[in-house]
């Protein structure tokens, strides 16, 4: 520290608090919101701590200056800890007899014409129809008669309690739906719901969820125009409410007797608590066969990963693909599994 130049010295300070931040983000899966109320704040940084430690160890290095060992240390241990959210698989294995799932927020279908374009609708028809989805899961979409075109013989349109506003979900099946429920979500306009799927003797339960929305959706200001602690709170308290969702899908979906895949609109990122809570010891489809960022929402032009197919250790992901179709503020993922 002595050998350093004043400028450097100044520029180690800030080293030392962005990975100490890195370090305090490693909490972030496994501590409960109502213990530590900024974890899940620095969970939706995690990307950008990762991305500053590693220009920081560039910087010593280039310098030749030891320092780099703060910022290399903090970036292995976070290795372990957290994992990468940047994937390197080339290599898929999806065969025709493979189960294959789309997951895809439509923002119901451009109906309020966020998106210029008029043929919003035909466009993710023509994208489901080529896919060769086996299942598909819509969040925000529940209107049935706009979703008669899709040609599967086997459906589920999530339920409404009258007099309430909710957020639709469907699922679509070429498979016989043995069973289906909403699952409704205590005060959220968000809501879950899941199919028994039998696929040729073997059933699967497949969940298809919208978690808690935080409410901040890029373009409407409403980040730029609120007051910084009362958006604190209320930022918090959507975390909770995640978090309480994600408890309450972990313990249903341990009730189930045969295995399951979840899919849907998190609303979170996968260094969260809410993630780690659904995940359990399920493997990722993107983890397993995913390549590159695997972006699936842009927050305020940051690119982030808060859609997922977890599916249960029994199962073997053959394929992952992103797709970069702009038909909704989502992008739409599909996965090939192995029964």
């Amino acid at each position: 520290m002595r050998q350093l130049s004043f400028t450097n010295k100044i520029i180690y300070v800030f080293n030392i608090l962005i990975a100490f931040l890195l370090f305090v983000d490693f909490l972030s899966p496994y501590i409960s919101v109502t213990t530590i109320s900024f974890l899940p704040f620095l969970a939706l940084a995690t990307p950008i701590l990762v991305i500053l430690n590693l220009i920081f160890l560039g910087y010593w290095i280039l310098k030749g200056k030891r320092q780099f060992l703060v910022s290399l240390t903090i970036l292995v241990i976070g290795y372990f800890i957290l994992g990468t959210f940047v994937q390197y698989n080339n290599e898929n294995f999806a065969a025709e007899e493979d189960l294959a799932i789309l997951s895809f927020n439509v923002r119901q279908f451009n109906v309020n014409e966020n998106l210029e374009s008029k043929t919003v609708f035909n466009d993710i028809k023509n994208l489901v129809e080529t896919s060769g989805a086996d299942v598909v899961c819509f969040q925000e979409a529940s209107n049935k008669n706009k979703m008669r075109p899709f040609d599967y013989p086997y459906k589920y349109i999530s339920e409404k309690p009258e007099g309430q506003i909710r957020t639709g979900l469907s699922i679509f099946s070429k498979y016989p739906i043995l069973k289906a429920e909403t699952i409704l979500f205590k005060e959220s306009v968000n809501n879950g719901c899941y199919a028994d799927i039998l696929v040729d003797k073997d059933t699967i339960r497949v969940y298809n969820l919208h978690m808690q929305s935080l409410g901040i959706t890029p373009g409407h200001g409403i980040i730029r125009n609120s007051d910084s602690q009362k958006l604190y709170k209320k930022l918090t308290n959507k975390f909770y409410k995640q978090e309480t969702q994600a408890e309450f899908i972990a313990n249903h979906s341990k009730q189930v007797s045969y295995r399951t895949i979840i899919t849907g609109d998190f609303n979170n990122n996968q260094y969260s608590r809410t993630y780690n809570l659904i995940k359990g010891n399920r493997v990722d489809s993107f983890d397993e066969k995913g390549s590159g960022y695997g972006r699936t929402f842009n927050f305020h032009h940051l690119p982030v990963r808060i859609d997922f197919m977890l599916a249960d250790p029994g199962i073997k992901v053959t394929s992952h693909k992103n797709f970069d179709e702009v038909y909704s503020d989502h992008f739409p993922i599909l996965a090939t599994f192995r029964l």
